[in-house]
């Protein structure tokens, strides 16, 4: 765009005879609306499976450089047409992932699942309906939802334009139109695609999907490869709780496929031990009546928690939040 956002922005809604005959709320939607942020480089697929591609983000956080692209992209070909796991962070991430689509099969994208209410699982919602039309089915868990269509949606389109310097502006809220329940099995096509959710884990509605035919299952967020993740929302025994029934009920998996990072066939006992690392020595401070400072040492000490240090993405700007958080949340269940 010749002119940028700001510059626009001023004119459009500066004085003149085009601004005196709108409010300026409805003039700011609309300049908003006009604005789009550049494409987004191509980003290969990678076959997974029989029928499962990924499109990874090798970045764990947001910025300017990457443009917003720091989450998977899971596609799974069938007979019926293209099935998307999580959508990506703006309409511009997912318009590049359907041009991704078309260098390996010429069907139709015919569903999209959202693992969980973070935008940069589901904001590119946008350009499937944009392509595919307003009716194409987008299933999610209830609570994912009720928030993504509440101030939650709102909310993570902002942070997503303020993180990457407007790169991924012009994306616009396209919430699930489908609810799914934990046990449900949704045929499409030759491949059976079964929902899992046990309670709080990553955050409150994390479901995870199970490609059936492929031995495979889409976690979302709730593990990660080498990321710490954000457990703002979510709970320590409420992620191991997760994990041993996830595990339970699909059995053994050739991959676990997460948002943030390669997939691998460990990761909820590898991710598990380092989360363990930091919660049981929360747990023992709390016994032994130690401080929260005092606690964080225990947990750098542990080797579950030290192995990481070096290579996990944003360990050391996040492991002391999350340390509090697990000491709250211990303290909780202490008291």
């Amino acid at each position: 765009m010749s002119m940028s956002r700001r510059v626009w922005l001023t004119t459009a809604l500066g004085a003149g005879a085009g601004a005196a005959l709108l409010p300026t709320t409805e003039l700011w939607a609309q300049a908003v609306d006009f604005f789009e942020g550049p494409p987004m480089p191509d980003i290969k697929p990678v076959k997974l499976t029989d029928h499962v591609y990924m499109i990874f983000a090798a970045d764990g956080f947001p910025t300017p450089e990457n443009k917003g692209m720091m989450s998977n992209v899971t596609f799974v070909v069938t007979s019926a047409g293209v099935v998307i796991l999580d959508s990506g962070s703006s309409v511009q991430i997912g318009r590049m992932v359907i041009r991704m689509i078309k260098t390996v099969t010429n069907k139709p994208v015919v569903a999209v699942f959202n693992s969980h209410v973070h935008g940069d699982h589901w904001l590119g919602n946008h350009a499937f309906v944009e392509a595919y039309g307003n009716d194409l089915p987008i299933y999610a868990l209830q609570g994912t939802m009720d928030s993504i269509k509440g101030h939650e949606g709102d909310l993570w389109r902002s942070l997503m334009e303020r993180w990457t310097n407007q790169s991924t502006a012009g994306t616009k809220i396209v919430a699930p139109n489908r609810v799914v329940t934990n046990g449900q099995v949704i045929r499409i096509g030759d491949v059976d695609f079964k929902m899992h959710f046990y309670g709080q884990a990553h955050t409150l509605h994390d479901l995870s999907v199970q490609v059936v035919q492929d031995g495979v299952t889409h976690i979302g967020d709730i593990a990660m490869e080498n990321r710490i993740a954000n457990i703002d929302d979510g709970s320590y025994p409420g992620t191991f709780k997760y994990y041993d029934a996830l595990m339970a009920a699909t059995g053994a998996q050739k991959l676990w496929l997460p948002g943030h990072g390669q997939p691998t066939g460990d990761m909820l006992v590898t991710y598990g031990t380092f989360l363990k690392g930091i919660w049981e020595n929360c747990l023992k401070a709390i016994e032994e009546g130690k401080s929260e400072s005092e606690a964080k040492k225990m947990v750098l000490a542990d080797p579950r928690v030290a192995s990481r240090a070096k290579t996990m993405l944003g360990f050391d700007s996040n492991i002391g939040k999350y340390t509090s958080l697990a000491y709250l949340e211990a303290e909780k269940l202490a008291f």
